[in-house]
């Protein structure tokens, strides 16, 4: 089990290294492993400037939490489109085809928290 999963602490948002991904957007890997508890948990959060197309939707073997932290976004789930902006939470139930998309004039940012399942995968 990682360090970091075995006891409280802070993780600073600046120290985490940022990655770009294919569709422009930029991801930080904040923490990935198994707790304690025995719950296999991933967190990242991820930031989609304007017009920035939406990675391809996908479906996880696994449940994620996405917490809006600032801007708008498009949810694309079991043929709905809902829309989710700052301090909404977004469910994405396990074998959910889904996808989200910055519909906003500015940046979007969000925490996905990927609980259980395939969360040892790299997310798209």
């Amino acid at each position: 089990m990682p360090a970091a999963m075995q006891s409280s602490r802070v993780f600073h948002f600046n120290t985490l290294p940022a990655r770009k991904n294919p569709n422009g957007s930029e991801s930080r890997d904040v923490l990935h492993g198994q707790l304690p508890t025995g719950e296999q948990v991933a967190l990242h959060e991820s930031i989609q400037a304007a017009g920035t197309p939406p990675n391809p939707a996908h479906r996880i073997d696994h449940t994620e939490l996405i917490c809006v932290r600032s801007g708008t976004l498009e949810f694309h789930h079991d043929g709905l489109t809902e829309r989710a902006s700052t301090g909404d939470v977004l469910l994405v139930a396990k074998g959910t085809l889904h996808s989200v998309r910055n519909i906003g004039d500015g940046p979007a940012a969000y925490f996905v928290l990927a609980i259980g399942g395939d969360t040892n995968q790299p997310h798209p």
